[in-house]
């Protein structure tokens, strides 16, 4: 593609990196074809194709955003299909992450949507006040179909029963039963920790169960994904440079063999922490460092292997694998292979590369079509006849969780459960079969 960006412009780093990837760009329109919002629309503007046209000519014009571009870019899921359908390397998730930032500081949202997108920046990223926010949404229920449609949609995901706080979300260092084998850092997250601390708990009995000693460090925080979307850059570097230092005083401390991540979607975000602080002096070597660490869940188990397990049998899961796990991190295999090494007979899900319609706040911001593609994924789910779906990501969990009756479990929880641990929570009480009659204490004792 061509482009024609004046030198002055192209002095801005972030034009810079604008300007490679436009020109990569060929025109193909594969990307069309796995673009869940191309794929509900059919239109050409609401394609990663078309919104790189519109990113191009409002950029490279330096004026402020329009309305009409805006609400394509708003649109897409940042899913990242499309990245790995091209065949041309369009790093697509750049581009429309500038994109963002520069509507950001250039349109003015109406003011209703200025106050949600604020209460979501200052909320979901704290525990405390996201678990207070919840509290008062069961509350606030009944009246849900009073409420804007927004707001409805995140009173609709607010789960009606909430966990106590989890001792693993506290800075402590988990020690090994055994002989110690590696030392990880655990992130425990914001929003997961409050809607489902079991898979931090699950994620440190796997661990340390193989003899890895896991770190909580004090000062982690929010991976800053949420507000990076939103294309609030200062914040998203803030809660960057938090986290880098939390990690690498650890590092200094005591040493560190990787940074375990159990969210995908922070897992993405934090993997790109090198190139988000490329152009900060003093904090841009620590950021390539924490990245090149960083370890998915099931990445770090693949690596130290997975321990004998007393296998559950034909247990039927369907995987769904999230956006920012296949597209984004580009892990595909690995965790398909430790749940059938673990024993579970794993099913595939009809339309995999399309996105739940989570895509963090996505699913509050743009209720109509995160709800479309919500109840297609569970379409598909629901062919495959398993009575269970795993996935590595909360995001994905709430929002599939929020329109059907089968238990939605993370995948470690089922490693953990195969491997010595307690049966998922979301498992307890099913009718699963002869495996689900199976109690911790039993697989401890064999």
């Amino acid at each position: 593609m061509q482009t024609r960006f004046s030198p002055e412009q192209l002095a801005d780093p972030d034009i810079k990196v604008v300007n490679d990837i436009l020109r990569a760009c060929v025109h193909c329109g594969f990307c069309t074809a796995t673009c869940p919002t191309y794929v509900l629309l059919g239109d050409e503007l609401d394609s990663p194709r078309g919104r790189i046209y519109q990113i191009k000519d409002m950029l490279e014009e330096n004026r402020p955003a329009p309305a009409g571009v805006v609400k394509h870019v708003d649109r897409c899921l940042s899913c990242l299909s499309c990245m790995t359908t091209c065949p041309s390397g369009v790093h697509y998730m750049h581009l429309v992450d500038i994109g963002r930032a520069h509507i950001e500081k250039t349109y003015r949202r109406p003011l209703a949507e200025r106050l949600l997108r604020n209460l979501l920046a200052l909320v979901l990223p704290r525990p405390i006040l996201f678990r207070i926010a919840l509290a008062s949404a069961y509350f606030a229920r009944p009246f849900r179909r009073l409420l804007p449609r927004r707001i409805a949609a995140m009173m609709a995901l607010a789960p009606e029963r909430l966990s106590p706080p989890s001792p693993i979300g506290r800075p402590q260092v988990i020690p090994v039963s055994g002989a110690r084998r590696g030392r990880v850092a655990l992130m425990t997250g914001c929003a997961q920790q409050v809607l489902s601390p079991e898979i931090n708990e699950a994620t440190a009995r796997l661990l340390t169960r193989h003899g890895i000693e896991v770190v909580i460090p004090r000062g982690q925080g929010c991976c800053g994904a949420l507000v990076h979307h939103m294309g609030r850059t200062a914040s998203a570097h803030a809660q960057a440079a938090r986290n880098i230092g939390a990690w690498t005083r650890e590092i200094e401390r005591g040493g560190l063999d990787a940074i375990i991540i159990n969210t995908s979607g922070c897992g993405t975000q934090v993997k790109d922490y090198g190139f988000m602080l490329r152009g900060d002096k003093t904090l841009a070597a620590d950021a390539e460092k924490v990245a090149r660490m960083t370890r998915d869940i099931t990445e770090y188990i693949a690596e130290i292997g997975l321990r004998e397990t007393r296998r559950p049998g034909a247990f039927p899961v369907a995987y769904h694998s999230a956006c920012s796990m296949q597209h984004g991190q580009k892990i595909t295999t690995v965790p398909k292979d430790l749940l059938r090494q673990a024993g579970f007979e794993v099913r595939e899900i009809a339309e995999g590369h399309l996105c739940c319609g989570s895509a963090g706040t996505y699913n509050i911001m743009q209720p109509v079509l995160a709800t479309r593609l919500r109840d297609r994924k569970i379409g598909n789910i629901d062919a495959t006849g398993a009575p269970v779906v795993a996935a590595g990501n909360i995001g994905c969990m709430a929002q599939i969780a929020s329109g059907t009756e089968k238990p939605v479990v993370h995948t470690v929880e089922l490693l953990d459960w195969a491997t010595g641990g307690p049966l998922p929570a979301a498992l307890q009480g099913r009718d699963l079969g002869p495996v689900a009659a199976l109690s911790a204490t039993t697989i401890a004792a064999e």
